[in-house]
């Protein structure tokens, strides 16, 4: 019987934060294997909650996981994509069970627009009818956490533990973070450190496509595309009956069109500044380093007035 092959690194997160980027830019590298399922989640281990079990797309056991790696034997770089795995607390320590070597990637954003763009992208998918402000309400205030339970809007941003959690587990040294704000820029540049971190050669990077934006926003057609999105049968004709690639093809041409992101309102705005504030300056400790990226919405903040942090209830212990 043949040794299960485990990936030996990991690009774990954040949420809406370029992950998508990476995977495609690095898949094109022929030192590195990473498989046509982006997003297994497995190592989060997730129980989606009934009316969200049909979103949640991931890979529930060994066998099912270990499909996805075949033939992956001969790179020297195996690697899994899954988000989840950046907010997850066990995460961290079910990949070391497997793989203690691991390499750990970390893309970060500004934690404002991420939680925006994923409440967009939430919108769009009829996951949600609510204004951003109000979504961020429901969600921070709900009892019951989780991945496909929540939408964790605000926890999915709260970087600092955990990247710390993965320092601990696999140490600094194994741990490597960039951001997306480096990845727009200077794609070549970025991904020139990531091949360094994972000792494959930087070489075929200049004859990859590293032009192509992945995942931009697009707006829906109309509710229509957005009532689809969210059907039980639909999503599970896009998921099942067809390839990934002919799915995501028609959902982003087909139900999608080109448009404007909508703004983000002053008091969603506000209230995340609030908790996100003290969270940027502990992170900069942490990686020794400022921080200014991640503080790109800053510069659109209105008058100060009574913000939703002051009007909210604490949020509900626990996380999960």
């Amino acid at each position: 019987m043949s040794q299960p092959v485990w990936p030996n690194f990991y690009i774990i997160g954040a949420v809406k934060s370029g992950t998508t980027s990476l995977y495609a830019y690095l898949r094109q590298h022929p030192q590195v294997f990473l498989p046509a399922m982006k997003e297994p989640h497995f190592f989060t281990q997730p129980h989606p909650s009934p009316e969200q079990r049909h979103w949640i797309q991931y890979v529930g056991n060994v066998e099912q996981y270990q499909q996805l790696y075949r033939g992956a034997e001969r790179f020297p770089r195996i690697g899994d994509a899954s988000p989840s795995y950046l907010w997850c607390e066990e995460s961290p320590e079910r990949i070391h069970a497997v793989q203690p070597d691991a390499r750990i990637i970390v893309i970060l954003r500004d934690p404002v627009q991420r939680a925006h763009a994923q409440y967009l992208m939430d919108f769009n998918e009829g996951v949600l009818d609510l204004p951003f402000v109000e979504a961020l309400q429901r969600d921070w205030t709900r009892p019951d956490k989780g991945w496909g339970i929540s939408q964790l809007y605000v926890e999915l941003g709260r970087y600092t533990a955990q990247i710390m959690r993965y320092q601990q587990q696999f140490g600094a040294g194994q741990v490597h973070v960039c951001l997306l704000e480096d990845l727009k820029k200077n794609p070549l540049a970025v991904l020139e450190d990531i091949a360094d971190f994972l000792e494959i050669d930087r070489g075929p990077l200049h004859d990859m496509d590293l032009e192509t934006v992945h995942n931009v926003h697009r707006l829906p057609r109309g509710n229509w595309a957005r009532q689809l999105a969210s059907g039980h049968i639909s999503r599970y004709i896009g998921e099942h009956l067809f390839p990934r690639t002919w799915g995501e093809f028609v959902w982003r041409n087909v139900f999608l069109r080109e448009g404007r992101k909508p703004p983000m309102d002053a008091e969603a705005r506000s209230f995340l500044q609030a908790i996100y504030t003290p969270e940027i300056e502990r992170l900069e400790q942490l990686l020794g380093r400022p921080l200014p990226e991640l503080r790109i919405s800053w510069k659109f903040s209105e008058p100060a007035g009574q913000s939703l942090s002051t009007a909210l209830p604490p949020k509900p212990s626990g996380n999960r």
